[in-house]
């Protein structure tokens, strides 16, 4: 029988608590207020990883002012989530919480959906138009994907900002308005600055209080508690009977890159979930293999597929596992341990990278991982570096000896 993780609820429902707190480590979950914009589907915070404590505590210091926030980080990583927290822990938390995707407006439509326009303004405008800025008054406004803003509306929006007034397009009277103004992007704004691509005194105005959000994979201890949220959600809304999830199953998801991050792993918990038949989720991860420049598939815990696929079998002693990795000819199955496969795997790639381990090209690059954590994952299989700086080799060292 595979282990598991089992719920004590045998029909799992989420529940809305009116908090920010991270209640313990055991749940390791900060629950966020009603919002009446996103009503009871406002979701939550999972996680109990530094990381994440990092952020919250900022979002906890910067909440109560007016400042400007600019949020950065990989898609997936939760940044409107984060501008909702800073919204409802605000002292506007009773006013609205608007939201503007500059990238998914035409850059022809995004002035008069910010500031609005008059009737006649241009061609199809037959009545008055209010923009987002008017409807956020005595809220917040979130512009998500800044990097995208075209230039020519950046000077007005600096304006909007700086002196909270602005004229609709194609009107003469000035507007007054009260919004707080928190902004996201996954580019860097600092390069786009670099190649005139953003003004820099926008730039400057947004960032004044800003917060870097963590990819998943610098945070792999808070995957567990992210996989147990979305299971049970998604099994309480298509009513299924999945009271646990099968340790290898979760062995596999901790080890994958996620490149999507939260956003990709929310996405592949609710297809698994759908493809579930029994009371304990299992699977493989092979549909979010990524195949690598010389043209094999990585597989999500980092193990190269030759022609074959990966699976895992019943758990051996404790938290290490038998990986049976069936050959496309051979049609045999030959057992190892997970830490010898990883072990094998940083090899090849350290021998690839000629010893590299950080920076562009390097091991942990290519791995998606810190290079810390490369190197403590090292000093952890035996592995070690020896050899001239020239012509570094990697050597296993039996520890347990």
């Amino acid at each position: 029988m595979a282990a598991q993780t089992n719920w004590a609820s045998e029909g799992p429902e989420v529940n809305h608590i009116a908090s920010f707190e991270i209640d313990d480590a055991t749940s390791g979950e900060v629950a966020l207020d009603h919002n009446e914009l996103r009503g009871n589907e406002l979701p939550r915070i999972i996680g109990n990883s530094a990381a994440l404590r990092h952020v919250l505590s900022l979002v906890r210091v910067v909440a109560p002012t007016n400042a400007t926030v600019l949020i950065n980080g990989e898609t997936g990583t939760g940044k409107e989530l984060i501008a909702e927290a800073i919204h409802t822990c605000s002292a506007r938390s009773e006013g609205p919480f608007v939201k503007v995707n500059c990238a998914a407006i035409p850059a022809g439509l995004l002035e008069s959906e910010l500031f609005g326009h008059e009737r006649g303004a241009y061609t199809g405008a037959v009545t008055r138009g209010i923009g987002r800025f008017e409807r956020a008054k005595r809220g917040t406004l979130f512009l998500d994907e800044i990097g995208d803003l075209p230039l020519e509306l950046q000077p007005k929006l600096l304006r909007v900002i700086q002196v909270k007034q602005f004229e609709r397009l194609g009107g003469a009277a000035t507007i007054h308005t009260d919004v707080r103004v928190i902004c996201a992007t996954h580019r860097s704004l600092v390069e786009m600055v670099d190649a005139g691509q953003f003004r820099a005194d926008l730039f400057y105005r947004l960032s004044v209080f800003p917060i870097e959000l963590p990819p998943l994979r610098e945070r792999r201890e808070d995957i567990r508690l992210l996989v147990d949220h979305f299971v049970m959600d998604y099994a309480g809304r298509m009513r299924k009977r999945i009271k646990g999830i099968s340790e290898e199953f979760m062995a596999l998801v901790a080890w994958h890159s996620w490149p999507g991050n939260v956003r990709e792993l929310q996405n592949f918990i609710e297809r698994s979930v759908i493809l579930s038949t029994g009371g304990v989720l299992t699977g493989t991860l092979t549909e979010v293999s990524r195949t690598r420049q010389d043209g094999s598939k990585a597989s999500p815990h980092g193990t190269v597929e030759q022609g074959g696929r990966l699976h895992c079998s019943k758990p051996l002693q404790g938290t290490r596992y038998a990986l049976g990795v069936r050959g496309g000819t051979a049609g045999r199955t030959s057992l190892r341990t997970l830490a010898e496969v990883e072990r094998e795997y940083i090899s090849e790639i350290m021998e690839i990278t000629s010893g590299l381990i950080a920076g562009k090209g390097g091991a942990a690059e290519i791995l998606g991982l810190n290079a810390s954590t490369l190197r403590s994952r090292m000093k952890k299989l035996g592995l070690r570096l020896k050899g001239r700086a020239s012509s570094p080799r990697l050597v296993y060292v039996n520890l347990s000896r």
